[in-house]
């Protein structure tokens, strides 16, 4: 991701050479008495950075393979009540089959190193070609519903590895292929459109397939015998593998690692090796400190969000309820997500105070849903309004955050190559969300968590709430830098070509 993916005549147009002397050597300054190193340097002038219009194609292809990494990971979650009179599943098994995401990212660092030795088309066709052989294993039909469960999870273990590239390579993407002014946008698009998926994982699932319990209002819920509620989940699990299919093969036949020549200096610059990386990563305090800020919080509504249907059965919520609150609270942050990037493409100096208000939103509509679901402690109503305004509130503030905190990671640790800084906070954030689901699935059985027990059950709202609050005061104390920016704006002074 550093020197290896530029020759030394791609980064010349970009990199002025030194001015030559009569003899061809370089010129050397000399100082006079009272003038500085620096005040001698010669300056150098701003120079032409290319983009290219395929750059959209490539974004294209990236963020449906992230859409469709989502959707096949939160197939089950939503459908839980219906999976569990087909399918013979249990409450681990559903747990499990949600918890397969986090357990893909073991091996993250492996697809970090391939990222970084080898390239972004090799680690895309690899990604891709997992998740077709994990969606194809959920489709083979076979009558032993035994051997067919372990094949589910065997489809969603594989989907659950393709993980560790969609949610890190956003940043490396849109600084290899996008100009600076664009960085950001293109940042929140790759990286959002995984949520996405798993928003409408949320929307398909509860409408297309029965509910065993009646509460689908929908003419295809008329008949919800177990046969039927099969044939449906089925015919989900068919579509999923068409789509996955068709991304493979678009990423197959287009989708190179790199432009032919670099967007900007940042872009052809060299970075730091696999091993030096991590080296600086572990040492450096401030990085650390964000890391934790974001990979707490949204690791703990991550597994949370993955469960909800478990979560809010016992207060009576249907799972096309919980699957409305699930998909509008994920698309509210994309949206607002996505819109914050843009604006932080065309300011500096803002990204610390953007996650400030993002968090403490967070805060207050996670605090008002934790109050609200305690109703034995607050006699607080918890009424359908509350509790849709509460949730989607919060996944529109916490989701929003994940560009602007990915913009912030990579001005932290410059040149720390992208794909390596993401890597390891989207692993840390994984890592508390399998902790999250670990204590769900072990500890509250049953998973009822806003039933009853009052002030003797933590339910994970709380945990959320608590999380934000703490690493609210510490990002406070982090001081943001600007060197990439500076670096990767400096050929942005004069107009990009932009060719095809």
């Amino acid at each position: 991701m550093g020197l290896g993916w530029s020759s030394a005549e791609e980064r010349e147009s970009l990199l002025p050479p030194p001015p030559r002397g009569a003899a061809g050597g370089p010129v050397v300054p000399q100082l006079r008495r009272g003038h500085t190193p620096a005040a001698a340097a010669p300056r150098l002038v701003p120079v032409l950075g290319r983009v290219y219009g395929r750059r959209w194609l490539v974004l294209l292809v990236f963020s449906l393979l992230g859409f469709a990494q989502g959707l096949v990971w939160n197939s089950w979650g939503p459908i839980q009540n219906s999976a569990r009179l087909a399918f013979g599943f249990s409450s681990w098994d559903i747990a499990l089959l949600v918890l397969w995401g986090p357990i893909g990212f073991v091996p993250c660092f492996a697809f970090m190193w391939l990222m970084d030795k080898r390239g972004l088309r090799v680690t895309v066709l690899l990604t891709s070609f997992l998740m077709v052989l994990g969606a194809g294993l959920r489709c083979v039909p076979l009558s032993d519903l035994t051997i067919r469960k372990k094949l589910i999870h065997g489809g969603q273990l594989l989907n659950g590895l393709a993980g560790p590239t969609v949610m890190n390579a956003a940043p490396f993407l849109s600084t290899t292929w996008f100009s600076p002014d664009e960085r950001a946008t293109a940042t929140a698009i790759a990286s959002l459109l995984n949520y996405l998926g798993a928003a409408c994982a949320f929307l398909v699932g509860p409408l297309v397939v029965p509910s065993p319990n009646g509460t689908s209002h929908l003419p295809l819920a008329s008949e919800s015998n177990s046969e039927h509620i099969k044939d449906r989940i089925e015919a989900v699990l068919y579509a999923e593998f068409g789509m996955v299919s068709l991304i493979f093969s678009a990423a197959l036949a287009y989708f190179p690692s790199r432009p032919p020549f670099p967007p900007s200096v940042a872009a052809a610059s060299q970075r730091l090796s696999y091993r030096r990386s991590f080296c600086r990563l572990l040492s450096n305090f401030r990085f650390l400190m964000i890391a934790l800020a974001y990979a707490i919080p949204l690791g703990v509504f991550s597994g949370w969000s993955g469960v909800l249907d478990l979560i809010l059965t016992p207060v009576h919520v249907s799972q096309v309820d919980a699957g409305w609150i699930g998909f509008w609270s994920i698309v509210g942050g994309c949206v607002v997500g996505i819109a914050m990037a843009r604006f932080a493409d065309f300011i500096r100096g803002m990204l610390k105070l953007i996650l400030l208000l993002l968090l403490f939103g967070a805060t207050l509509a996670s605090t008002w849903f934790t109050l609200t679901c305690l109703t034995s402690v607050t006699h607080l109503p918890l009424t359908t309004a509350t509790l849709y305004t509460s949730c989607i509130l919060l996944g529109v503030f916490l989701n929003s955050s994940i560009p602007i905190f990915f913009e912030l990671f990579v001005e932290t640790v410059y040149p720390v190559p992208e794909g390596i800084t993401c890597g390891v906070v989207t692993f840390l954030s994984n890592m508390f969300m399998g902790v999250l689901l670990f204590f769900l699935t072990f500890y509250h059985t049953g998973y009822k968590l806003l039933a009853g027990g009052g002030q003797k059950r933590i339910s994970s709202p709380s945990l959320q709430c608590l999380s934000l609050n703490t690493w609210l005061g510490e990002l406070l104390m982090v001081r943001e830098s600007f060197l990439h920016k500076i670096l990767a704006t400096a050929p942005s002074q004069n107009t990009a070509i932009d060719d095809v």
